[in-house]
């Protein structure tokens, strides 16, 4: 399967508790086909106290979203874009923006 969204993305959530909001994309688990956004679909760890940390306590992190549920976004214009890749004029992978064909960056040289 290939993916739409990697590392640094800014995305918006498009289907799910956290409808409507957006992040930056911090991990992308390509064997389970989610992604870590930063501040978004937070959850709870409860810790015993240990030697790392004689507190303990309660923390919380973010959990991962299916990529399903994601969209990049453009914080320019407002609205959500849908992202394609093609093969350059050198034989380089492209990422392009399906709507205008618009080229956002180049992926790897073969």
């Amino acid at each position: 399967m290939s993916f739409h969204l990697k590392q640094g993305d800014l995305v918006k959530v498009i289907a799910g508790k956290e409808k409507g909001k957006t992040g930056k994309v911090l991990k992308v688990l390509k064997e389970r086909e989610r992604a870590i956004v930063e501040k978004l679909n937070m959850v709870k760890r409860h810790a015993k106290p240990s030697k790392t940390s004689p507190q303990g306590g309660i923390t919380e992190k973010e959990s991962s979203i299916h990529l399903s549920n994601l969209m990049q976004f453009d914080e320019k214009s407002g609205k959500t874009l849908r992202i394609g890749a093609r093969l350059g004029k050198d034989g380089a992978k492209v990422r392009i923006l399906k709507r205008k064909g618009q080229i956002l960056e180049i992926k790897d040289a073969k």
